[in-house]
C-alpha cells in the first residue's frame, strides 16, 4: 500500500472555466496566505495561455489531496525487485 500527497491548485480561467495544476512533490503545510501569493503570482505571470485565453487567471482553491494506492497485482514491479538481485 502506497499513500501519496499531491497540492492541488485550482483556479479560473479567462473564460471563468476551471483549470489546476497539481504538485507531486509540494511543501507539506503550507498556510492560506502563503498558498494565495504562489497563485496570485503564477496568475499575475500570465504565462499560460492558449488562444488568447489565460488558463490561470484567479485564483479560487487550493488543496491537499491524499491518495492510498493498494496494488491488488502488480507485474511490474515484480521485474523491478529481479532486475535488482541482479
Amino acid at each position: 500500500m502506497a499513500i501519496t500527497k499531491t497540492l492541488k491548485l485550482t483556479f479560473l480561467n479567462g473564460e471563468k472555466k476551471k483549470n489546476s495544476i497539481t504538485l507531486a512533490d509540494a511543501v507539506d503545510n503550507l498556510t492560506e496566505d502563503q498558498l494565495r501569493q504562489a497563485m496570485n503570482t503564477i496568475a499575475s505571470a500570465n504565462v499560460f495561455e492558449k488562444d488568447g485565453v489565460a488558463y490561470y487567471k484567479t485564483p479560487v482553491s487550493a488543496s491537499y489531496v491524499e491518495r492510498t494506492v493498494t496494488d491488488v497485482f502488480n507485474d511490474g514491479a515484480k521485474k523491478a525487485d529481479t532486475k535488482a538481485a541482479e
